[in-house]
């Protein structure tokens, strides 16, 4: 049985330095304004602006620049505005950040899958080994094996 190999890199130690250099640099220039944790409460308790409603806020704030009579003496336009835009600035970096999560995302997930199939390839020969009595397969297979008992263990129990 022959292994698909679909990755094959490596990423060079400078290279992760530089790039975690250039991560926290990001960081530290969103600092000031990344400054919010919030709750699941929190989520579920404010409006949420998305595309639909992106273009309600759009339009309702320049109905307001154009129309400042109709404009309520409470509502502070100008950070009503200042707020649209840091959404749409944050939007802009989001799309960039999360294009860049999905590919890293998605190698990680190739070269785990690959790594998890060699592993599983080492163990079914070690097993085979430990098997026939080869020297020294017998304590790599049952450190290897415990993996798998507490696995078959919980799905005994649940049954």
């Amino acid at each position: 049985m022959s292994q698909e190999n679909l990755i094959s890199t490596e990423i060079p130690a400078q290279t992760i330095a530089d790039i975690l250099n250039q991560l926290t640099a990001v960081n530290n220039s969103l600092a000031s304004i990344l400054i919010f944790n919030l709750t699941g409460q929190d989520r579920l308790e404010m409006y949420k602006l998305g595309d639909k409603s992106q273009a309600f806020v759009e339009k309702s704030l320049e109905y307001a620049s154009t129309n400042p009579t109709l404009v309520p003496t409470y509502l502070d336009l100008p950070e009503g505005k200042k707020d649209l835009k840091l959404f749409q600035d944050l939007s802009t970096i989001l799309k960039q950040v999360s294009t860049l999560q999905r590919a890293v995302e998605d190698t990680m997930m190739v070269a785990g899958s690959e790594a998890y199939d060699a592993a599983l390839v080492f163990y079914a020969s070690v097993k085979g080994a430990s098997r026939v009595n080869v020297p020294g397969s017998e304590a790599v297979f049952e450190d290897l094996q415990k993996r798998y008992i507490a696995k078959s263990k919980r799905k005994g129990q649940q049954q």
